[in-house]
């Protein structure tokens, strides 16, 4: 059963300046420069709060967000709601619009079968994330998830909302357009608890501060007088049905900054898939994904050459997966090129991030990086499908690290959640 609550939102002020110089990508999306550009647009930038620059982070993110509330920078909604958030925004000369809900839904274990992750997860980042939680005691970003809706129960309540005037409308530095409703009229919210208390929930952003909230409310729950009311048993969360014409799913390219591509690798390759070389060119190389996709189908680049990679056969690289790995996730792309490529052919080992591999969500940045000598080799793959990860999920499998990259992602600075110990929803 999921259980979701309206909750006070902490929002920014008047005061605090224009939104669109206060608002970041998440924070795990923010690059060093990036981190620079957000510092110099505001005193106020969510930058500050969510990836400080001070070597004592979490100290300076909970100084941050208690001197912006006593200064009137932040301040808390007076009433309790649900917010209707919708991302317009164009990827690939398509236009697209996607409307989910912000609420807060409580935290469930994977062992409950009602909350499902679909992607790895690493030790560091959850670390970071908790020891952030417990320094500010406030969800800073939402998790997204993902829902079934076939008859778009949702949608059509939402809808009933819409005519309610946005409390936020902003555009961000990538041109995605953002807008807020918020809904404190019950009934509607009852209606939404209704419809969401029989469903499941997959996650599609936000793995790592999930994990960290659960270990979080179990601190809290072992350290307070808690409740089952208590804000800590929740996390703001952004829920879209799967069935959402605007729910995007990008690739992510994998960079290698140790492996180099060699005329050995070449042939080995050769023995799993038929190679075709192709103009070192990023239009070249997307033709090529765009034409084979379905088709277990990459694309290598390294430094003035390029390669297409399609599968010969399914059976022949059967004895090189994981004999718990179900036929249908055998069959994806992101699981051939680790088990197949990197694993047997490249032999690269544990592939450390930043180290050893790098990720990119745009042809021409991996093609760049490669370029400059960031990388060696880049292979770029065509994306997973929404609908193919819920069911995957479902099955309790994990794909590798950055398998999906859902587009766009949440702004984050729009809406804050406290779960202090006092806190109730």
């Amino acid at each position: 059963m999921v259980d979701i609550r309206p909750f006070r939102a902490i929002r920014y002020t008047a005061k605090a300046g224009e939104l669109e110089n206060l608002i970041t990508q998440p924070y795990d999306k923010i690059t060093p420069q990036m981190q620079r550009e957000y510092y110099a647009r505001s005193p106020y930038n969510y930058c500050r709060v969510i990836l400080p620059t001070e070597k004592n982070r979490y100290e300076a993110a909970q100084q941050r967000v208690r001197n912006w509330l006593l200064e009137g920078i932040l301040a808390k909604d007076e009433a309790a709601a649900v917010y209707v958030y919708t991302q317009a925004f164009t990827v690939n000369g398509e236009t697209y619009t996607r409307t989910g809900v912000v609420a807060a839904c409580r935290l469930y274990d994977f062992s409950e079968n009602t909350v499902f992750p679909h992607e790895v997860t690493y030790n560091m980042p959850k670390q970071d994330r908790l020891n952030m939680m417990r320094a500010v005691k406030k969800n800073l970003e939402p998790i997204s998830f993902m829902y079934s809706d076939p008859e778009g129960k949702t949608r059509r309540v939402l809808s009933e909302a819409a005519s309610a005037a946005p409390i936020i409308t902003v555009q961000d530095s990538f041109g995605v357009k953002h807008t807020v409703l918020q809904v404190a009229d019950m009934n509607v919210v009852s209606s939404l608890q209704k419809i969401m208390q029989d469903k499941t929930l997959v996650i599609t952003d936000g793995h790592h501060r999930y994990e960290s909230a659960l270990k979080y409310r179990d601190e809290m729950r072992a350290s307070t007088n808690w409740t089952w009311d208590s804000a800590f048993n929740f996390h703001m969360s952004y829920l879209v049905s799967c069935q959402e014409p605007g729910l995007v799913v990008l690739p992510t390219h994998r960079l290698l900054r140790r492996v180099t591509l060699t005329t050995e690798h070449l042939s080995r390759l050769h023995m799993f898939f038929n190679i075709l070389p192709l103009e070192p060119s990023v239009s070249a190389i997307e033709a090529y994904l765009a034409a084979n996709r379905g088709r277990n189908a990459f694309a290598v680049y390294t430094r003035g050459k390029a390669y297409g990679l399609t599968l010969k056969s399914h059976a022949q690289i059967a004895p090189l997966h994981a004999s718990n790995t179900s036929e249908e996730t055998r069959k994806l792309d992101v699981v051939i090129l680790r088990d197949v490529i990197f694993n047997h052919v490249l032999n690269t080992g544990v592939l450390n991030l930043d180290e050893d591999i790098l990720y990119e969500r745009w042809t021409k940045d991996a093609v760049n990086r490669v370029d400059s000598g960031d990388a060696n080799v880049a292979f770029l793959l065509n994306p997973i499908g929404p609908e193919t990860v819920w069911r995957i999920a479902q099955k309790h499998e994990r794909l590798p690290e950055k398998s999906t990259d859902f587009y766009p992602k949440t702004a984050s600075g729009l809406l804050i959640m406290d779960i202090s110990p006092e806190e109730k929803l």
